[in-house]
């Protein structure tokens, strides 16, 4: 078992929960099977109107992508959508997954993310079945699955455990999002249990990394860090699937024009808004990465 239990709570169309994926996957790569983890879904809106009585138009979403991809430089489209989305057919997805693949779920929820910050609409059901092609999980299954009893439970089981943040996540209400009932995680806000003793810490809301590996030093003073990447090819090799630059950047501690200049040399990119997914490709000359 792993030395550590991290519960994610997160939702596929977030751009907070996108913006952190860098300091996630090295906190993967630093520690491997050190730290198992769970994802459990939000669950942001059961419709697009949801956002819209709040104000929250396709216009303001539009001008949030732009700064969020010029701060944290991962790749978004930044163009108008016709309509708000709803995020809860899209979590709905990925408890399916989980439900019946374990493992397998971390996948569709990248395919998921990929669509939507690509500027597919995320609650239309030919975009949720086209990332689950994606992830070579045949539609026609994932349809049944989506339609059992006990998907919506499991759904609605993680919605409901996000709005009971602990005590110690409710310290740090700021990071916290306000509901009719109180309080509810934001995307991604971590639980990290010590698996020998139960001893659990919170790390609400967008966080740098360095708050996780604090979280992770204080709990697991044992846990072994990997040495750094020797290039980036080996670190697009380790995910086995395209990653955008801020995460290779992030993965192998350098700075994100090191990380673009050498992922040229090395990798083909697909363009997404202000930046791209890199990955390797047969018939390249090899490079120094």
């Amino acid at each position: 078992m792993a030395d550590l239990q991290i519960t994610e709570f997160t939702d596929p169309a977030c751009p907070f929960a996108w913006s952190a994926e860098p300091a996630r996957r090295r906190l993967e790569w630093l520690y491997g099977e050190q730290i198992g983890w769970e994802l459990h879904m939000v669950g942001l809106a059961e419709s697009g109107h949801e956002y819209e009585e709040k104000g929250f138009t396709p216009e303001l979403q539009a001008s949030s992508f732009r700064r969020m991809a010029r701060e944290h430089h991962m790749p978004m489209d930044c163009s108008r959508r016709p309509r708000m989305a709803a995020t809860v057919p899209a979590c709905r997805a990925v408890v399916a997954v989980r439900r019946h693949l374990p493992g397998r779920e971390r996948a569709l929820l990248r395919a998921l993310r990929i669509l939507h910050f690509s500027g597919w609409l995320i609650d239309e059901p030919e975009t949720i079945l086209a990332a689950a092609e994606r992830v070579e999980i045949e539609p026609g299954i994932l349809r049944q699955w989506l339609a059992e009893p006990e998907t919506e439970a499991l759904l609605r089981s993680d919605l409901e455990r996000s709005r009971r943040p602990t005590p110690r996540a409710l310290a740090l209400s700021h990071k916290l999002a306000k509901t009719d009932h109180g309080r509810r995680y934001t995307c991604p806000s971590y639980e990290i249990e010590r698996s020998s003793d139960g001893l659990c810490l919170a790390v609400p809301g967008f966080q740098p990394l360095a708050a996780y590996e604090v979280t992770i030093a204080n709990l697991c003073p044992q846990a072994e860090r990997r040495a750094d990447p020797e290039d980036v090819q080996e670190v697009l090799k380790w995910a086995g699937e395209p990653l955008a630059t801020a995460e290779v950047a992030a993965v192998c501690a350098i700075e994100l024009e090191d990380a673009r200049e050498r992922l040229g040399r090395v990798a083909q990119e697909e363009h997404v808004g202000f930046d791209g997914l890199w990955r390797l490709e047969q018939g390249l000359t090899p490079g120094t990465g």
